[in-house]
């Protein structure tokens, strides 16, 4: 089972190894660098409070729910090099500690807006998730992207 990403020690368990990254974290796997991975995840959070990325089409979220939703807001841990929307792509090098800061900034936010705000609300790309689907989503991500760094 998927921890809780709306509970608080969840939320300072996950803060906790993030706050254990150094500028000189290598991954275990994979390309990114260690900012472009904390840049990386901030995406899935930008979708969510920011707005700032281009939503997909009609068809685009048809094919995203039909093909990705599953895997994404499901039980089963993603396995290791896998291919990641274009959204997600972060080629530039980005500052660590500003990156950094921004997730365990967003982490926190909604842990605090909590579960019951997230149940229903719709999703840039698999329209409306239950709050399960949500936690699924943040957390298998983030812990995703932790452990490839060794934390």
């Amino acid at each position: 089972m998927i921890k809780n990403i709306f509970d608080l020690s969840v939320v300072n368990e996950i803060i906790d190894r993030t706050n254990r990254l150094t500028t000189d974290t290598k991954p275990l796997w994979g390309k990114m660098s260690v900012s472009q991975m904390l840049a990386h995840c901030n995406v899935t959070y930008e979708m969510v409070y920011d707005n700032n990325h281009p939503k997909p089409n009609a068809f685009m979220k048809f094919i995203l729910k039909l093909l990705v939703k599953n895997k994404v807001v499901g039980e089963k841990p993603y396995g290791h090099n896998l291919r990641t929307a274009p959204s997600f792509l972060i080629k530039d090098e980005k500052e660590f500690e500003k990156e950094k800061s921004t997730l365990i900034a967003y982490i926190r936010k909604t842990q605090q807006l909590g579960a019951a705000h997230f149940n229903g609300k719709e999703s840039y790309s698999f329209g409306k998730l239950a709050q399960q689907e949500w936690t699924n989503m943040f957390y298998k991500h983030l812990d995703h992207h932790l452990n490839q760094f060794g934390v």
